[in-house]
């Protein structure tokens, strides 16, 4: 099977066009058609990174994030600023004494 990856590039462009006409006529916070357009940009998006990839051995500079794996991992709600000192370089208070 040939990829084409021109034609996952048209449909990756027809996708964001549609995207974007979903949120800019979006009715309500919580639209079908936005989350619809955003599932159909997602697949072109995984269709063109793969054409280009067997095509041309060639990656994008970026990636979508796995989001079963963003809800497992409760680390990036830590913020920075509400830690001291201490917990900022790995040790904990109470750890001098050992």
């Amino acid at each position: 099977m040939t990829v084409d990856a021109r034609a996952a590039l048209d449909r990756l462009l027809a996708s964001l066009e549609a995207h974007y006409h979903a949120v800019s006529t979006r009715r309500t916070d919580d639209d079908p058609a936005v989350d619809d357009a955003y599932d159909v940009l997602a697949d072109a998006f995984e269709a063109y990174d793969d054409a280009l990839v067997r095509g041309f051995s060639e990656t994008l500079p970026f990636y979508l994030a796995d989001e079963d794996a963003d809800e497992d991992d409760d680390t990036d709600d830590i913020d920075e600023d509400d830690l001291d000192d201490d917990e900022m370089d790995g040790t904990e208070i109470g750890d001098e004494d050992r």
